[in-house]
């Protein structure tokens, strides 16, 4: 990880949730992280200089169960490393595929993040793959999973890749924890 104290806002997701694709999105640079379509490719926490202001974060994807149990574990201790070690971590964004119904792998992430005090928000990825009812209801079903759990809920965006859904939402909700309005 880098040195210094630049704010990072790092994501996080289950593999082939379109993790790399939004971050190539929010960037606007097509490559910046890699993209396939077999999951589990990023390994590695990737650390990406945005605007020389803040850090955008690569985690590694969480819940590939082809990964050997050996390296399922070593991208955990990864992750958890960084989530609760890292001073600079300022927001975590945890991607949840639009497509699917709750998933208890996901859920259970969301519940230790709360349990641990992690700061995160929720971006639903690939809402252009379905029709807006069953987008919504698929969303309804997860909300109201998470109320049963929390008091408030974390903030949350829709998005997609392939339109820039919601691009610029994400990006001014970090611009407004970076530079907070003073009353």
């Amino acid at each position: 990880c880098p040195a210094g104290n630049l704010p990072e806002y790092a994501f996080v997701g289950r593999s082939n949730v379109g993790k790399s694709s939004l971050i190539n999105m929010l960037t606007g640079k097509k490559g910046l992280a890699m993209t396939s379509s077999t999951p589990g490719k990023t390994v590695l926490i990737n650390h990406f200089l945005i605007n020389k202001d803040w850090y955008l974060v690569d985690l590694p994807g969480y819940g590939y169960a082809k990964r050997g149990r050996k390296s399922q574990e070593l991208i955990r201790t990864i992750i958890e490393d960084y989530v609760l070690e890292r001073e600079q971590m300022t927001n975590l964004f945890l991607l949840i595929d639009s497509r699917l119904e709750p998933q208890k792998i996901d859920l259970e992430f969301m519940e230790w993040l709360g349990e641990n005090g992690i700061p995160f928000s929720i971006v639903f990825t690939k809402v252009d793959k379905l029709k807006t009812g069953k987008l919504r209801g698929n969303m309804e079903v997860y909300l109201q999973q998470l109320k049963e759990q929390w008091e408030e809920l974390p903030p949350y965006f829709t998005s997609s890749s392939e339109s820039k859904l919601r691009r610029a939402e994400i990006l001014d909700y970090i611009e407004s924890i970076n530079k907070p309005s003073s009353f």
